[in-house]
């Protein structure tokens, strides 16, 4: 009866942490030394040409005022998306980053359970799904090719969202 609804959360709860771990990799990696070593390499000329400052920054996996393109790319990696505005004062580039939260929904649903007598009811069980949510984490403002003002933005927080369903979920291999 509830083995059946703990089994589909369990796996649920596993896919979930091995999508959490996969994602906490994709995060990481954009300063992830193996990753920033592997951009210096790409854009070599361009980080020779940084100060020994910056260099140490974007070793780091850091970004300041000044830094051109080159060193912000090498720093943090390729962004989201690009976008370019201008106004009276000239044309600037933002770069934006994106991260993931996950929102949890929760739900009862009936499933179809076998009887001790071999008739088929209903049992109440709670059922789990997760999404996937991106948000912007940084976004830098370039004029002239080089960083005027950059910020770090907050991870929204995860939500868990409780919802009725009186959908009938069937037992696994019986239909």
């Amino acid at each position: 009866m509830c083995f059946l609804g703990r089994s589909r959360i369990g796996v649920r709860a596993l896919l979930l942490m091995l999508g959490l771990v996969w994602l906490a990799g994709c995060a990481g990696s954009a300063t992830d030394p193996k990753q920033i070593a592997k951009r210096r390499e790409e854009r070599a000329a361009a980080y020779a040409a940084l100060s020994p400052e910056q260099q140490a920054l974007v070793n780091r996996g850091q970004v300041q005022v000044g830094m051109p393109e080159d060193a912000v790319y090498i720093a943090w990696g390729k962004p989201a998306q690009s976008l370019r505005r201008g106004d009276a004062s000239g044309e600037e580039t933002l770069w934006l980053y994106s991260g993931s939260t996950t929102d949890q929904y929760i739900s009862w649903s009936y499933v179809e359970v076998p009887g001790r007598d071999g008739r088929m009811f209903l049992d109440r069980v709670t059922t789990t799904d997760y999404a996937f949510r991106d948000y912007v984490s940084a976004r830098l403002v370039f004029r002239e090719g080089k960083v005027s003002s950059w910020e770090m933005l907050p991870k929204p927080p995860s939500n868990t969202i409780f919802s009725p369903n009186t959908g009938v979920v069937p037992v696994p291999g019986r239909f």
